[in-house]
């Protein structure tokens, strides 16, 4: 680890150079291996907003796929014909219909999820544990059935069909929906948008960063170990927990409208209770509070699945197909996670623990009753007999 901190310039570079090359290397086995690490992405930057709310601020939220819903439908009704053939009022505004660019859906992304995020913080502030548990999750699957049934008696999301033909990424002239041809060398769409979904990716990074060594992420760290001791030291705890709900749910928000582009068709089923449970896993797994933990969990949980696609397969032809194949997949990662808990209870990247190496270079407590363990200028209470043990509390003031 220390030869890893002294060479930083050259492993940034290193990683940077493998991070760009790995799509390449993937589109030789298939352009489905490119589209599982593109959600590899996106998912990474879901369990970055949700280790804000539960790792930085010690707050369990189960409904966090409400947000990543909240940027989807959002990206949907801006950059599709839905709106317009729904509404002709909309029609006689836009005659060739809404195609928002990426500037401003990743703001309008994050702001939406974000204020959505503090309407679920503002009558939660005063809970905590499985109460603020249970509201989160309620307020999930508020969001899910709300656009699951919001197609009458006003078409808005055309319930459970979902919104399709959503506009690709155009970025500076680029169509990310269509493969790029540079001379003999062609780059698929699903490379074109591991770069985006990258860039993305280490901006948040260094964001989450920035956060947690700041003041405010002291403040949630403070929320998190004792909410009475913070507020007794003068942290709002209201509004550091309002901003660390409206933080979390940005990066929600965005990784949300990315997903809609990508996928160019939304719809309720994609963002159910599962969903929430998997990307709590994600932190859970990797290291709450540790962004490399964070990050390896999002990894590993997004991508086995696809993983263990192709053993499942050859398990289930072992059984003469007695076993469903979607079954036995959910099984192995079940035992996967569980495994994993047992040997790694605290995850398997975990944040270093606090004062280890301060531990280290303190001497050793001196022996009661030697001349080091006297301190000088210190006089024996009146109270205390010497040679013998001293009451809990003295006499004397």
């Amino acid at each position: 680890m220390s030869l890893l901190h002294k060479n930083k310039p050259l492993t940034l570079v290193v990683c940077a150079i493998v991070l760009i090359a790995f799509p390449l290397v993937l589109q030789s086995f298939g352009n489905a291996w490119v589209r599982i690490a593109d959600m590899s992405l996106l998912y990474i930057m879901l369990a970055l907003g949700l280790n804000i709310v539960v790792g930085y601020a010690g707050l369990l939220d189960l409904g966090f796929v409400a947000f990543f819903a909240v940027g989807a439908y959002m990206f949907a009704l801006l950059a599709s014909p839905h709106l317009t053939d729904t509404f002709a009022a909309f029609k006689a505004m836009f005659p060739n219909g809404l195609h928002s660019s990426l500037w401003l859906v990743i703001p309008l992304g994050a702001g939406l999820a974000g204020l959505f995020g503090m309407l679920l913080g503002a009558p939660t502030l005063k809970l905590r544990g499985d109460y603020l548990a249970i509201v989160t999750l309620g307020f999930g699957e508020i969001i899910r059935v709300f656009l699951n049934n919001l197609d009458h008696p006003v078409n808005i999301t055309n319930g459970p069909k979902g919104i399709n033909q959503i506009d690709s990424v155009k970025l500076f002239g680029l169509d990310l929906g269509r493969s790029l041809k540079i001379g003999d060398f062609t780059l698929p769409s699903v490379t074109l948008y591991y770069y985006l979904f990258l860039v993305l990716v280490v901006v948040s990074i260094l964001v989450c960063y920035r956060l947690e060594v700041s003041r405010i992420g002291r403040a949630w760290m403070a929320i998190r170990e004792d909410e009475i001791a913070a507020k007794a030291m003068g942290i709002n705890t209201r509004n550091m927990k309002l901003l660390a709900f409206g933080m979390g749910a940005a990066f929600g928000g965005i990784a949300g409208s990315m997903f809609g582009a990508f996928q160019g068709f939304v719809s309720p089923e994609s963002f159910s209770l599962m969903e929430s449970v998997m990307i709590v896993a994600m932190v859970v797994l990797g290291g709450i509070g540790h962004l490399p933990g964070v990050i390896l969990g999002a990894v590993l949980l997004s991508a086995l699945p696809e993983v263990l696609r192709y053993v499942a397969g050859p398990l289930q032809a072992m059984t003469d197909g007695r076993l469903d194949a979607p079954i036995l997949r959910q099984l192995l990662i079940a035992l996967a996670m569980i495994i994993v808990m047992l040997m790694r209870p605290r995850g398997l990247w975990p944040a270093p623990e606090h004062g280890k190496s301060l531990n280290k270079k303190m001497a050793p407590d001196p022996v009661p009753g030697s001349a080091q363990a006297i301190t000088p200028g210190v006089d024996t209470p009146a109270d205390a007999v010497p040679g013998t043990a001293n009451r809990p509390m003295s006499i004397n003031p």
